[in-house]
């Protein structure tokens, strides 16, 4: 065989398998950029964000509300009401549910069994893990794809580059959705895993650095406002102090999977020492005292559990430690 020339065989290989892969490729971004059929129940302030968010991306969106008035807008703007929350489920390949607690959800959606049945839920309201991990189970019995979401987002954010929304279930439910998601979060749109539950766990983990750095941000401006130095003055000097502590974030992330805490930017007890005097200033000024002294005590636990040498890191063995519960009558 001459070997500058191929053979036949393998000539006839190469001119049909390179359309063929170059077809897959053609069909891959197709997919990832054609229109997805989207029903949306549930339109509440953010249920309508969501409708307006797919209907403005060219999605084939349908809405349904137990108060229909409330899709007049969404109308205007060219989704289709559904009469009844059958049709709305049966309209589209998928469903979006965003409603007010986890018993509206499945309320919704158990008569809608058979309708659900081969369709994709993606469930959109806020609830706790294991709810979603439950819900997650009854759809695995009846057939239907489903993906719960965490929204980290208000709804004039939806559908902007500063949307955030998390989402949790099986990675192929995932993508098959992909291109109607990111109408919602086009630059936010994460996959967290298969673990329904994740979502969930996410947003509370979230929400609880929110409140704690808002919390935190709040007290520090009662504190200079017994000096008189107005909050927007301070609003700078928190904002990049905040920037700064990013960098422990990552540093203390590393050491938490580790599971080791070398000081290598301060002790606890070093922490504690300026506790100390937070708490001693909170009181002088005559402000709330209730948050140095949580976190003063949850210091003074780290430090007899033999963490006073560890980095701030270490502080997450007293968080890992259920809350002990009052004795009856203590």
């Amino acid at each position: 065989m001459n070997p500058s020339r191929p053979s036949t065989a393998n000539a006839t290989t190469a001119t049909t398998t390179a359309p063929e892969a170059q077809q897959t490729q053609e069909d891959r971004e197709a997919q990832q950029t054609s229109p997805t059929s989207v029903s949306v129940l549930g339109l509440g302030l953010m249920g309508q964000a969501l409708a307006a968010a797919l209907v403005g991306a060219g999605h084939a969106t349908t809405v349904w509300n137990r108060s229909p008035d409330k899709a007049a807008d969404l109308v205007t703007q060219g989704a289709t009401l559904a009469a009844t929350a059958r049709d709305a489920t049966v309209a589209s390949d998928v469903v979006i549910v965003c409603v007010t607690e986890y018993d509206a959800v499945r309320a919704l959606a158990e008569p809608l069994a058979d309708a659900l049945r081969g369709r994709l839920l993606v469930n959109l309201t806020s609830g706790s893990s294991a709810q979603a991990r439950e819900f997650a189970a009854w759809a695995a019995e009846h057939g239907v794809d489903y993906l719960d979401g965490a929204i980290m987002a208000i709804p004039p954010v939806v559908g902007t580059p500063h949307a955030f929304i998390l989402y949790a279930g099986e990675r192929s439910a995932y993508e098959a959705a992909e291109p109607a998601l990111r109408a919602l979060a086009p630059a936010g749109t994460t996959h967290l895993g298969a673990d329904h539950g994740l979502s969930s766990l996410y947003d509370v983990a979230l929400l609880g650095l929110m409140w704690g750095a808002l919390n935190s941000f709040l007290h520090g401006a009662a504190l200079l406002g017994t000096a008189g130095v107005p909050a927007t003055e301070f609003a700078p000097f928190a904002n990049q102090w905040l920037g700064s502590v990013t960098g422990f974030v990552s540093a203390y992330a590393a050491q938490i999977d580790a599971g080791a805490y070398p000081a290598e930017d301060a002790k606890i007890e070093t922490h504690l020492a300026t506790m100390h005097h937070l708490l001693h200033e909170s009181e002088a000024s005559g402000v709330d005292t209730a948050l140095p002294r949580f976190v003063k005590a949850l210091t003074d636990q780290a430090i007899a559990a033999g963490h006073g040498e560890s980095s701030y890191a270490a502080m997450i063995e007293q968080f890992r430690k259920p809350t002990a519960t009052p004795e009856p009558g203590a």
